[in-house]
């Protein structure tokens, strides 16, 4: 399953593709909550806390572990 939500991928390396990640996801469940979809808020506020914990707290930008 850690391989699902690889956040440790080279692709996220450069800073303003992880900004560029959290600020859609955040930035998409305010749109869900401006239409009254909550549960769909919930998934993307959700799945932009994570990547935002994921690329900002514990990210390893050399990617060796």
């Amino acid at each position: 399953m850690k391989d699902f939500f690889n956040l440790d991928h080279p692709m996220f390396r450069p800073l303003w593709v992880r900004l560029l990640v959290v600020a859609l996801l955040l930035g998409w469940a305010l749109v869900e909550i401006g239409q009254g979809a909550y549960f769909w808020a919930l998934i993307f506020g959700a799945s932009g806390l994570y990547c935002a914990w994921g690329f900002f707290v514990t990210f390893d930008p050399d990617g060796k572990g």
